[in-house]
């Protein structure tokens, strides 16, 4: 007999083992699915019983005793037989309900259970996602605020450009999440049930079994997706919901981890230049070789995550285009890996993010110092305008401001040393009228324009409505498994 293989001899899957959380996990469960199969079976008799169907009240109760007690084991048995994991339950589920098992799936396809299901996964897996994504928000907004008025050199090109805020930088993170939280809002609220739609979406089943009656089945449709939860159905389906929808989610979740990536892209290039920090564990090992090493593994692993979920949501697009008339199996294979993955990669990245927006570390003194290697060079603007208004003329003190630039350039650039512009125009006696003017004239603040105003009003206006309606959900935390 063949040596049973140990965990550790099989691949696991690192979004199972490392990355993604118990409740998501717990949601694209095999128990969630199939204890979401026998619910649909339950709901379809009570409405076909509700609509006047020979079935009885005791084998709906049958049937519920048993919703959540799974015999997987039965199932599995017969799926090597029958080579189909729908009908497979249906048997399993028979077997333990005899009473109720000849109405068991009455009139439905293999995708009023399978599909149905998964439209019910995906609403409760958006709706995972959407709670975490207004917490980082939440967090990052805390610290946009706390941060509003630092100073801090702007980018364009990653070359120094004007001043900003730390804070207002933050809002550009989050002003990206806010765009994702409107695309999941309208996502969730523009998912619909499958519902009855039988083998090719003409209900002709539902049709024969009430007898020709159009309004019956019409009822059946709106009773059972009541049941599980929707208000509306899709119209019209083929065999399947529209494998559309799948790609429309895959696009938010995308977008999601766009956003996640620029943040994380962001703070490596900040960890590097020593200005604002991951958080780092007291016991963390930042590389095997080199012991002092600080390295940003947790934003390194959002932006590596991320760039799964965006090639992730290339599937569901391709699987949607590839669909023929009513439907073809290619879409199934794929969709047990792609959507499933795409949500729990999302939920790490999220997990992550939180995480790593909940303890950053920002080295004021250390912000400075690259604002001031460069302030100089834009401060002269300040500093001309003033010496004109004292009396100098525009033209000679503009010459003077070039060549002290160019000098304190090359001694910057070609010896190492700090920025001294400022001291060389402060000991020209061009600039005598001005010089006890010039520490105000650089002084950081000067040259952030709005930028402390445009975070306060941000994180008022656009976060304070967000915080409002979802002040339940509020205060999540985030621990990492590794």
């Amino acid at each position: 007999m063949a040596k049973k293989a140990s965990p550790y001899e099989r691949y696991r899957s690192p979004l199972i083992e490392r990355y993604a959380s118990e409740e998501m996990m717990r949601n694209f469960s095999d128990a969630r699915k199939v204890g979401l199969w026998r619910r649909l079976w339950i709901a379809l008799a009570e409405a076909e019983r509700e609509l006047g169907l020979d079935i009885t009240a005791g084998q709906i109760r049958e049937m519920k005793r048993f919703q959540d007690n799974i015999n997987f084991d039965v199932a599995l048995e017969q799926e090597r037989k029958v080579r189909h994991d729908v009908m497979a339950h249906v048997h399993a589920f028979g077997e333990q309900c005899p009473k109720a098992r000849s109405i068991i799936h009455l009139g439905a396809t293999s995708c009023y259970v399978g599909d149905n299901a998964e439209l019910i996964q995906i609403r409760d897996a958006m709706e995972i996602v959407q709670k975490k994504l207004v917490n980082v928000i939440d967090v990052l907004a805390k610290f946009a605020l706390r941060h509003k008025d630092l100073p801090t050199l702007g980018f364009t090109h990653f070359q120094p450009a004007q001043p900003t805020t730390v804070g207002k930088r933050a809002c550009l993170w989050i002003q990206d999440l806010v765009l994702d939280l409107d695309e999941i809002e309208h996502r969730i609220a523009a998912l619909r049930f499958r519902g009855a739609k039988g083998t090719t979406g003409t209900q002709a089943s539902f049709l024969a079994l009430f007898n020709g009656s159009h309004s019956k089945v019409k009822r059946l449709d709106k009773l059972v997706a009541e049941k599980m939860g929707f208000k509306k159905t899709y119209a019209v389906t083929g065999q399947t919901y529209p494998r559309k929808v799948d790609a429309q989610v895959l696009a938010v979740l995308s977008g999601i981890a766009q956003s996640a990536q620029k943040f994380a892209g962001d703070m490596r290039l900040l960890q590097n230049m020593k200005e604002i920090e991951e958080p780092f564990g007291s016991s963390q090992i930042g590389s095997s070789a080199m012991a002092y090493k600080r390295n940003p593994m947790r934003c390194e692993r959002m932006a590596s995550l991320s760039r799964f979920v965006i090639c992730t949501s290339l599937n569901p697009a391709i699987t949607a285009a590839e669909q023929w008339f009513e439907r073809t199996l290619d879409d199934s294979a794929n969709k047990r890996l792609s959507l499933p993955e795409g949500f729990l990669a999302v939920d790490a990245i999220l997990d992550i993010f939180l995480n790593v927006a909940s303890g950053l570390v920002v080295h004021p003194k250390m912000i400075r110092r690259h604002l001031m290697g460069e302030l100089p060079f834009m401060a002269t603007e300040e500093i001309l305008m003033a010496a004109v208004k004292a009396g100098g003329d525009r033209q000679f003190l503009h010459e003077r401001i070039r060549l002290h630039s160019v000098d304190a350039a090359k001694r910057v650039k070609d010896q190492g040393q700090s920025n001294d512009l400022l001291e060389r125009i402060a000991n020209d006696p061009a600039f005598a009228k001005i010089v006890n003017a010039i520490p105000k004239l650089t002084d950081p603040a000067r040259f952030v324009g709005r930028a402390p105003q445009q975070a306060a009003e941000f994180v008022k206006s656009v976060v304070g409505p967000i915080r409002k309606r979802y002040a339940s959900v509020l205060g999540a935390r985030a621990e990492l498994k590794v």
